[in-house]
């Protein structure tokens, strides 16, 4: 049941190349940092992320792009990253855009073990381009197919050696369900305890989920834009 492995090299020693990837965090928030950083140094290519967004420039999935690690993003925002960008007008990265809702429940359906989703979003518009279309109660549904992805590399605050992971704040947005949904599913947490030590009540995404666990070091937590008040 010990679950524990030293650090985040160790964690991701068996992504390859061309890989599935679903990676946690909203913008900067609760991203996995050191298995990014691990990645980076392992040197794998040809990867898709799946993540609500790239990151930025020079920090999170964004340093991956620099090093041309990626050969496709799917996400429902990137519009703080100008080296994606470039990639993405210069044809260097492959891009699916994906409406945030659809994204997420996509997410959950791999969790759950369904096939596939129904939603409305973007029914008439060029995402629905290719997709099957069904009218339920006089209204029109596109069914999107839920994720399937070899890795889901999570951040949590806290975390038991049997796995159980607890979030905090913000940082609990795409994590807990790309727990969920990953075949093999990778958490660093800044806080690691004994099982048994976590109240049960508190308890986010429970153990069986979580494959392998080590204790994050180092996390800078950058705000992706401050916007303060000026001083009067």
């Amino acid at each position: 049941m010990n679950k524990v492995v030293s650090n985040a090299d160790e964690a991701i020693k068996d992504i390859a190349d061309n890989m599935t990837i679903m990676l946690g965090g909203f913008g900067l928030c609760g991203i996995p940092e050191n298995c990014i950083n691990a990645l980076v140094r392992k040197g794998v290519r040809g990867l898709t992320c799946i993540s609500n967004n790239a990151g930025v420039d020079e920090f999170g999935i964004g340093l991956m792009l620099k090093t041309r690690q990626l050969k496709k993003m799917i996400a429902s925002y990137v519009g703080e990253n100008a080296e994606f960008e470039r990639q993405l007008l210069s044809g260097e990265l492959e891009v699916e855009l994906i409406p945030q809702g659809t994204l997420a429940t996509r997410v959950l359906a791999a969790g759950y073990g369904m096939p596939v989703i129904f939603t409305p979003a973007g029914v008439g518009t060029e995402v629905a381009i290719g997709k099957e279309q069904r009218n339920f109660n006089g209204k029109e549904y596109l069914m999107e197919y839920a994720f399937d992805s070899d890795f889901a590399l999570v951040k949590a605050w806290k975390g038991d050696t049997h796995g159980n992971l607890i979030f905090r704040e913000t940082a609990r947005n795409f994590n807990p369900m790309m727990a969920m949904a990953g075949r093999t599913t990778i958490a660093e947490v800044e806080i690691l305890v004994e099982a048994g030590e976590l109240d049960p009540d508190q308890i986010h995404t429970p153990g069986i989920f979580v494959h392998r666990i080590f204790l994050g070091r180092n996390y800078e937590k950058r705000i992706e834009q401050r916007t303060v008040r000026k001083k009067v």
